[in-house]
């Protein structure tokens, strides 16, 4: 903070386990990540190489080594797991994360089908080796998947050893825990919410509205993922209420205007 402004909420400082802030890198250049560092590396906790965009990109361990200058935890998206694993290739995916040097991985099944009590072994071993963050939904629009189903996967994934579980909406926001209109699935979060500790929890949140709807909802230290580079200034306006969309939410009640 640039000025010790008064009733801004308290967010803890880097390494932590609330309030984390995950960035969605697609294929930035060295030169971006650089600009992106200086802006927001201290906002930001982890940063994903977007599905397989690793495996044609020619910046890769530049841009590894800028993130880690910066406090920033790189790893590979949980498509890629699923492009080796569908391949047969588990020891060679292993052999490409440590090639890297990478001590975060993403387990998921949100492309291909994956039997739920192997891909919580894939975590149990991985997790042994690596801090393993694991993602929860499908990425196709037509397969439902109930809450109850939510919530059992998310806990038998964090028992099997994840860090914490990602709730699957795409880069879109528009599958998983939204609707295709972008609104928040309601009804399947709170009962996820009902039975899991949302710090545990990484609720995907591509866009603008999702932000607000998850930090009006947790609180500016709720764990958010696949923010845009150029929007996690933004995002901290959001939890520090210093934006329109969340002005009065931190204020104290004698400072709301009269109804």
């Amino acid at each position: 903070m640039n000025f010790n402004l008064p009733f801004i909420p308290e967010r803890p400082e880097k390494p932590r386990t609330t309030g984390i802030a995950m960035v969605m890198d697609k294929g930035l250049s060295t030169r971006d990540a650089e600009n992106l560092c200086e802006i927001g590396g201290h906002l930001i906790d982890f940063l994903k190489f977007g599905f397989g965009t690793s495996l044609v990109s020619k910046n890769i361990k530049e841009k590894i080594k800028i993130y880690r200058d910066h406090g920033i935890r790189p790893y590979f998206g949980g498509t890629l797991f699923e492009s080796f694993l569908i391949r047969g290739m588990f020891d060679e995916y292993r052999r490409y994360v440590d090639m890297y040097g990478l001590d975060l991985v993403e387990i998921s099944d949100g492309s291909m089908i994956l039997d739920h009590d192997k891909k919580c072994e894939y975590i149990e071993q991985l997790s042994k080796n690596y801090t393993v963050i694991s993602e929860v939904g499908s990425k196709d629009e037509g397969i439902m998947i109930t809450p109850a189903r939510w919530i059992k996967m998310m806990k038998n994934e964090l028992q099997a050893g994840a860090f914490k579980v990602i709730a699957e909406a795409r880069e879109s926001g528009t599958v998983g825990i939204y609707r295709p209109n972008g609104s928040a699935h309601v009804v399947l979060i709170n009962k996820i919410l009902s039975s899991l500790n949302g710090d545990d929890i990484i609720w995907e949140a591509p866009n603008k509205a999702q932000q607000v709807w998850f930090i009006k909802l947790l609180g500016p230290n709720v764990n958010l993922g696949n923010i845009a580079p150029a929007e996690i200034i933004s995002l901290e306006t959001i939890r520090l209420g210093l934006r329109g969309d969340t002005f009065y939410q931190f204020l104290p009640e004698e400072l709301h205007p009269e109804e």
